[in-house]
């Protein structure tokens, strides 16, 4: 069953429905305005920096409609257990010598978007409104009382009704269970507070006036995340959330007549990343289309998504992890999930399995390991996570390399002992720092034998930096990497694994442009 855009008028979130809230600088803050960014073709691309408004443009004019959004019930049957995952995968088409020639001139344009003012609160997509209240507005001359009108805009909230359908998949063996021993793990002292020297934006990756220009070659107009691993030697796969292709306009995240796909992946080998993040291919399943790698129902309050949380490899096979959102609040910042998971790739990305053991439900929405971020490091895989929503804190978990796939072979970290997983434990295990966080990315740095902590802070309005000596810390207190203030719908923040202890090298996604950059912080490590 596909997605209807009945069943689902509006996206508003893909981990950025809180990030269009954060309050914006004062004026004097605001750098003055400049034409957006061309790309070597000549196409104008997306400027995440926060600008005064262009001079020459006017000032801009309130809108005097008050929208208000009414829920129209529907009853919407589900196939359970619905369909099998479309796993067609096609060799990517070599793309031309000249990089502004489009691959397939047959299967897209040029089109040229623009990033204008947002839409009515409400509507957040842009997709039009249906009137059902007429204006109501009076004004008796100049300076007379004028009205806002009021507009009533339907909106379809689906009731799933479960009923069979579809095709059962193929049973997975119940791992044999292996419960780990307890181990202390006290906190080490914090390491040195990192200093940020810089943090400058050195490219758009995704979109129509980026460097990959991946609009034309691979149908994705607008994306988030750029979630990063090393895949293999010499290799780095990068996984990009819910996307929209042609037919995409900004702001923010599309419907599903737009090429909805939830998620993405592509490959980068580019070792100076100076140069930007430079994607060599999407996995495709028709000429110059990346395909959805991670299927979902796109059915709001069932499941309207499935959102890569962290990838990672353990020898050649590739791990994702991703949480099953069931539906995206209106209150900013909240979503709800169904549960957390891991899906296996033995293709080096190409098709993926959802495990059906290896997945953290979210009963009760107590979950603490909805959107989980996860590291290979010596003999285990550590596990970061933080519950649905960006009002969480963070908890931590690992697993022996080997046992990735198997929950009772999971250990939390629980007033500084490793704890088996038995009963609720999980939901027990002990808040590595202070305050809330959310989109967390965790790196290890080899040379400087360092941790490091990347993840949005909407207390202090910033993405932040902490660092430390182990995984359970203690870490080192925030830094400020990205000032929201200064790119206000700013979210994300995950690490390249090329990165060191001095040069950072994460990715963003802004909200309104709903796209990927690349930025780079200088670290002062010694400081």
């Amino acid at each position: 069953m596909g997605f209807r855009t009945t069943d689902g008028l509006i996206l508003s979130g893909v981990l950025a429905i809180g990030a269009i809230m954060l309050p914006a600088a004062p004026a004097s803050a605001v750098p003055a305005w400049q034409p957006p960014p061309v790309n070597s073709c000549g196409e104008t691309g997306f400027d995440p920096l926060q600008r005064q408004s262009n001079p020459d443009g006017g000032a801009p004019q309130p809108d005097p409609t008050i929208r208000i959004q009414v829920p129209v019930p529907r009853i919407t049957t589900v196939e359970v257990p619905g369909p099998k995952p479309d796993t067609t995968r096609i060799d990517p088409v070599t793309l031309p010598e000249d990089p502004c020639a489009a691959p397939c001139p047959d299967v897209r344009d040029n089109p040229k978007p623009t990033l204008e003012a947002p839409p009515p609160e409400g509507n957040p997509t842009g997709a039009p409104a249906t009137t059902t209240a007429a204006p109501s507005s009076t004004s008796s001359g100049d300076g007379a009382l004028s009205l806002p009108k009021i507009e009533l805009l339907p909106e379809t909230e689906p009731i799933p009704i479960p009923v069979p359908g579809g095709e059962p998949p193929e049973p997975q063996p119940l791992p044999a269970a292996d419960v780990q021993p307890p181990a202390a793990a006290p906190t080490v002292p914090p390491i040195a507070l990192p200093k940020v020297e810089s943090v400058d934006l050195v490219n758009q990756v995704t979109g129509h006036g980026s460097v990959n220009r991946t609009d034309m070659r691979w149908g994705v107009d607008g994306t988030d995340l750029g979630l990063m691993w090393e895949n293999q030697p010499g290799q780095v796969a990068v996984v990009f959330g819910d996307t929209f292709g042609k037919g995409w306009e900004p702001i923010g995240a599309g419907t599903g007549e737009q090429d909805w796909r939830s998620n993405t992946i592509a490959y980068s080998s580019n070792r100076d990343l100076s140069q930007g993040l430079l994607l060599d291919n999407f996995v495709q399943d028709t000429r110059c289309h990346a395909t959805e790698i991670l299927n979902s129902r796109k059915i709001r309050n069932y499941e309207v998504t499935t959102i890569p949380t962290s990838g990672f490899a353990v020898g050649d096979r590739q791990y994702l992890s991703y949480m099953s959102v069931n539906r995206w609040s209106k209150i900013p910042g909240m979503w709800w999930t169904n549960h957390g998971g891991i899906a296996w790739s033995d293709d080096n990305g190409r098709t993926w399995t959802k495990s059906q053991w290896a997945r953290w439900d979210n009963l009760f929405g107590l979950g603490r390991f909805q959107v989980a971020t996860m590291v290979p490091q010596g003999d285990y895989v550590y596990m970061f996570g933080t519950p649905n929503g960006r009002v969480g804190v963070i908890g931590l978990g690992r697993v022996p390399k080997d046992q990735v796939l198997n929950k009772t072979a999971y250990q939390y970290w629980i007033n500084g002992t490793w704890t088996a997983a038995d009963g609720a434990n999980e939901l027990l295990a002990t808040p590595l720092v202070s305050g809330t966080a959310s989109e967390l990315s965790i790196h290890y740095d080899q040379d400087s034998r360092r941790w490091q902590m990347v993840y949005l802070d909407l207390q202090r309005h910033a993405i932040v930096l902490r660092t430390a000596a182990e995984p359970q810390g203690s870490w080192t207190e925030p830094v400020a990497l990205v000032d929201t203030d200064d790119y206000p719908t700013a979210y994300g923040g995950f690490i390249h694994p090329w990165s060191t202890a001095k040069d950072l090298y994460f990715t963003v996604s802004a909200w309104n442009s709903y796209n990927v950059y690349l930025m780079h912080a200088k670290i002062d490590q010694e400081n």
